[in-house]
């Protein structure tokens, strides 16, 4: 088959690579029908961290075409959702709601714990441990024109929405949103279905305001760093947002999170972690109680009910894909992340 294969910083192609096949009594195969590109997969494209020589990918639906024998609860021939990490179900982490932090769980691209490789999701084919506490299924078919909206609910829609419900946003809320990306966007999303009243887009690109416009923001700040943090002010009577959700991950991104809550504010952050310096300022959160809430996303947990909105008509996170590649152009797909041109990118295997 064939897989995307990252060889070193901006090196990246579709290869190919062993089939997959069953090898534990836990394990299914899935046809990827649909993957995309994540930004947290930038930074191994961009040399921020390790990546070199290793599978990628780790947002995809797909088809069962292959099950092991313990798995219960899914069947040969049905679309699933694959949430961005591997959870069991069962134990005590996944069963508290915490699937991300799964005792037996794994990762895509990496070994799982019995030592075998668990294949990348930017693929033709996935073998997939724990198949039956992951994979979510569709009452659908591959061919279902929602197929961008399932997608999103593999990753960026419920970070999203964890980035929401970690800042505390509820009914009547007042949330500001640091980082335009598809997640922020989702975020955008998930506040006006939690039922927020005043929403703040932080946004310097014209594309992606008039996405968050259409998403259900209320307003949009056309501005970064201090501007950023008193357009936010200036929005809310000089206090700042009480929830504020940082979906970016970077010493900038954080100091203007952090600078836009007001006093007792909750910062939600989702965004992964790199060349964050110096820590957080304790000092002045201590001061003005603000306080911090959120991490890895638990998307296995919040996809079913998530799922059940799409279905329902009610909720589209597909628009934030805004440009689709074949595997084989996977390349062309990384830079157009890489530079911006495209906000989330398909894959078609």
């Amino acid at each position: 088959m064939k897989a995307a294969v990252l060889h070193a910083p901006g090196d990246i192609s579709a290869d190919d690579v062993p089939d997959p096949r069953i090898v534990t009594p836990s394990d299914a195969i899935v046809r990827v029908t649909a993957a995309c590109i994540c930004g947290s997969d930038l930074w191994g494209y961009r040399g921020v961290v390790d990546g070199s020589e290793r599978r990628i990918g780790h947002e995809f639906v797909g088809v069962v075409e292959e099950l092991g024998a313990d798995v219960e609860g899914l069947s040969v021939g049905q679309l699933v959702i694959a949430p961005f990490v591997v959870s069991c179900g069962k134990c005590v982490n996944c069963l508290a709601g915490w699937t991300t932090s799964c005792l037996i769980g794994g990762s895509y691209g990496a070994q799982d714990r019995d030592g075998w490789l668990i294949d990348g999701g930017q693929g033709q084919y996935v073998r997939l441990p724990q198949a039956a506490g992951t994979l979510v299924p569709v009452p659908s078919d591959e061919h279902d024109e929602r197929t961008a909206a399932f997608l999103s609910l593999s990753d960026v829609m419920g970070t999203g929405h964890h980035a929401a419900l970690s800042a505390g946003v509820g009914p009547g809320s007042t949330v500001a949103i640091v980082g335009d990306g598809a997640v922020g966007l989702c975020t955008v999303l998930a506040a006006r279905r939690l039922g927020a009243e005043k929403i703040i887009m932080l946004s310097t690109h014209e594309d992606r305001a008039a996405m968050a416009t259409d998403f259900g923001a209320t307003h949009i700040v056309n501005a970064r760093g201090p501007d950023a943090i008193s357009g936010v002010h200036d929005l809310t009577d000089g206090l700042g947002a009480a929830s504020v959700c940082e979906c970016v991950g970077t010493t900038d991104s954080w100091d203007t999170a952090l600078g836009a809550a007001r006093p007792g504010g909750t910062v939600g952050y989702v965004g992964v972690p790199h060349g964050v310096k110096d820590g957080l300022p304790l000092r002045k959160m201590f001061g003005r109680n603000v306080s911090v809430h959120g991490g890895v996303a638990p998307v296995r947990t919040y996809l079913p009910a998530l799922l059940d909105d799409v279905l329902a008509g009610t909720l589209d996170p597909g628009p934030v894909f805004t440009s689709e590649v074949p595997l084989a152009d996977i390349a062309v797909g990384y830079a157009d992340m890489d530079q911006r041109r495209s906000i989330k990118v398909l894959v078609r295997p």
